[in-house]
């Protein structure tokens, strides 16, 4: 089964891709050169990838914090708000992480086995977003309108909950977190929160074989918005390099490359397409990508909707 799932979801993305991603702008190779990461601060994502996985893990899971390995190694976190169908509506989670005291807010990804969010991905079509959950979004800015309405169907339910959490828990923070089509959202959901809470809640976002979101405006536009973010792919995950470039998507900052020998490398820039150590480099086309990457190791930890357990 999990074969066919992989060859689907490989075909939906070389349809996506096209042959080959064209740079959209150019920066010179010193602001977009990679550095490696420590193994302290490799070893320091494993609590975001756990958030990760765990929301692939259906609501009654979540409740009570009872979703396997993946709610084993975060003691303590308290789920308050969950839904979501895994099908029309990705499965979704809020709450409050008490060892930094900030508010999760965890979307979970694509499942192949579930026929509307595949469509979901497959719509390349941008358009631009709602001002009332994007207050003081330029009018220039555009994404991929599937991720956008996803988005838009669950945003003001979990924003009142972020609300309700950041006073009751006395906490300035909110991370959003997810993988693949969750990823996307995810990212969304950090604008949305920067744009509508008050300066001082410090708004992060980290998530993982996120396919681009928008345009070259919406990803300068979140450079400028949400500086704490962390783009986190897979060693030759194609997800990252879809829709491709010449469709007018575009990547912003903080790409994190795992690499196959176990290291990673911090990629400069916007979609960095000059290192060899960074995606598009390494997966120039679906050609050279392997799906299966998708689902991991992220520091040894699958994710995927098999792997809630």
């Amino acid at each position: 089964m999990f074969k066919s799932i992989f060859i689907l979801i490989s075909i939906t993305l070389h349809v996506l891709t096209g042959v080959r991603s064209s740079p959209l702008f150019l920066r010179s190779v010193s602001e977009r050169r990679a550095t490696a990461l420590s193994t302290n601060q490799i070893s320091a994502l494993t609590p975001f990838t756990q958030f990760a996985r765990a929301a692939y893990c259906p609501p009654e899971k979540i409740q009570g914090w009872k979703c396997g390995e993946a709610c084993d190694a975060l003691p303590g976190f308290e789920a308050t708000l969950t839904g979501g169908d895994g099908d029309a509506i990705q499965f979704f989670f809020v709450g409050h992480w008490p060892q930094e005291n900030t508010i999760i807010v965890a979307h979970q990804g694509t499942d192949p086995l579930e026929l509307q969010s595949v469509l979901t991905d497959l719509n390349v079509i941008r358009g631009p977003l709602d001002s009332t959950l994007f207050p003081g979004i330029p009018e220039a800015v555009s994404v991929h309108t599937g991720f956008r309405d996803q988005h838009a169907q669950t945003a003001n339910l979990i924003f009142t909950e972020v609300q309700r959490l950041l006073n009751e828990k006395n906490s300035n923070k909110v991370t959003t977190i997810g993988h693949s089509l969750g990823g996307a959202l995810a990212m969304l959901s950090a604008l949305s929160m920067r744009l509508q809470l008050p300066g001082e809640v410090l708004v992060s976002s980290t998530v993982y074989g996120t396919p681009r979101v928008g345009d070259l405006d919406f990803a300068t536009f979140f450079d400028s918005q949400i500086t704490d973010v962390r783009r986190i792919n897979n060693d030759n995950d194609l997800v990252p390099i879809i829709p491709g470039r010449f469709l007018g998507f575009v990547h912003p900052k903080g790409e994190i490359h795992l690499l196959e020998d176990g290291g990673a490398v911090a990629c400069a820039g916007d979609d960095n397409a000059d290192d060899d150590q960074c995606t598009i480099k390494t997966v120039p086309n679906v050609l050279f990508g392997n799906i299966i990457d998708h689902l991991g190791p992220y520091e040894g930890i699958f994710i995927g909707t098999p792997f809630c357990n």
